[in-house]
């Protein structure tokens, strides 16, 4: 099984969009009511025209929130995916991709324990009161999970999620945006498509590998 990153999203994409428009705006609406005000057009609605929704606590809410619910919906694996494929759309700077996955992340972790949207929002206003958030791009604290613009070209294959076992399920190529389960994976290295990795038997079943460098940033893990 090999599909396109973006296939994976716009199998959903109404549904995506739908989930997406309403979870920014309870995001707004909660930010608003709880955290300070927000700017708003003549009509009402929030205004993100101004550039004062962006790049800063409001931006970060706004990411962990949505990210939270994504999870809460759809799932980890599916949240993270459609996160990495909004910033692949989109043209933003490194460190400002970094801040978002960052925010990601950090909302994904609480879309797991909370149970309510609410729950959720104010476990966000918390992580945001207690610095967990990055609110300035230049923020030196970098994402440590799945970078998608951060990858060696001879090895351009990240885990992106592991079986109960710890056994690696499912990869993403950096480079093209595919995602690989296990056996895609095997198959395309012995036919000599991934030259920087080579498949091992482990417990009788055929497992991907990084071939060995000096380098260990480009292992699968």
């Amino acid at each position: 099984m090999i599909n396109k990153l973006k296939n994976l999203i716009e199998l959903e994409k109404e549904a995506y969009l739908e989930l997406m428009v309403v979870a920014r705006q309870e995001a707004y609406i909660y930010f608003d009511k709880n955290i300070r005000e927000l700017p708003r057009k003549k009509d009402g609605s929030f205004d993100e025209s101004t550039g004062e929704m962006s790049n800063n606590d409001a931006d970060a809410f706004r990411h962990a929130y949505v990210s939270g619910v994504f999870t809460q919906e759809k799932g980890e694996m599916k949240a993270n995916l459609a996160g990495i494929y909004n910033e692949i759309k989109g043209t933003n700077p490194i460190n400002q991709q970094n801040m978002d996955l960052w925010n990601n992340a950090v909302g994904r972790k609480y879309g797991k324990l909370a149970k309510t949207r609410e729950e959720l929002a104010d476990f966000i206003k918390k992580s945001l009161e207690n610095n967990e958030l990055i609110i300035d791009p230049h923020d030196e604290r970098k994402y440590k999970g799945l970078r998608h613009f951060d990858y060696d070209p001879k090895k351009p294959v990240k885990v992106i999620q592991e079986s109960e076992s710890g056994r690696n399920q499912y990869f993403l190529d950096c480079s093209t945006g595919d995602i690989l389960d296990r056996e895609a994976f095997v198959t395309a290295i012995e036919s000599g498509n991934y030259p920087g990795y080579t498949v091992s038997t482990i417990d009788s079943i055929k497992t991907p590998m990084s071939k060995p460098d000096k380098v260990t940033s480009n292992n699968l893990g």
